[in-house]
């Protein structure tokens, strides 16, 4: 698959997350590619990268949801669990120079409509007042020193005998 964008790994990546138990919507894809790299990627180049995806067998849609092709999932399974995301962008990324289509595919077409759409969409899900489940939890601040969950230790009474 030549050339390769990185856009394209991070859709990828983006669609693997959204859509482990089912194909994603457009907007749940955005809020994965949001979560991954710390920003939403610009729509022009979304709506690009989902016809090269598709053409090469790596994207399939069913019913206005998306998800990852079989060989699409053999090259994401193999990257490194513990890594961060922009290494396992760059191990994806490398995997994709070596991927070859066996055949040729019909593209994807996404328009960049649909992709601000979609990006509105997840806006408008984040302001909500439900739990968006695609937001990282927040971390405790450094100095803030949390208690032990069970409470306070009983006195010592020391030893009998």
């Amino acid at each position: 698959m030549h050339p390769i964008h990185d856009i394209d790994a991070l859709l990828l990546l983006a669609v693997g997350l959204a859509s482990k138990r089912r194909p994603a919507e457009l907007s749940e894809v955005v809020a994965a590619a949001e979560l991954i790299q710390g920003a939403i990627p610009a729509a022009p180049k979304l709506a690009e990268a989902f016809p090269r995806l598709s053409a090469h067998g790596l994207l399939c849609e069913s019913g206005g949801r998306f998800a990852l092709t079989g060989a699409a999932q053999t090259i994401v399974t193999g990257l490194p669990k513990k890594a961060d995301s922009d290494e396992r962008l760059f191990t994806l990324k490398q995997k994709l120079y070596g991927y070859e289509a066996a055949a040729e595919h019909p593209p994807i077409e996404i328009s960049e409509a649909q992709v601000v759409e979609a990006v509105a969409t997840h806006h408008a899900s984040a302001q909500g007042s439900g739990k968006n489940m695609m937001m990282p939890r927040p971390k405790p601040a450094e100095g803030e020193v949390r208690r032990p969950a069970g409470g306070r230790k009983p006195f010592f009474r020391g030893r009998k005998g």
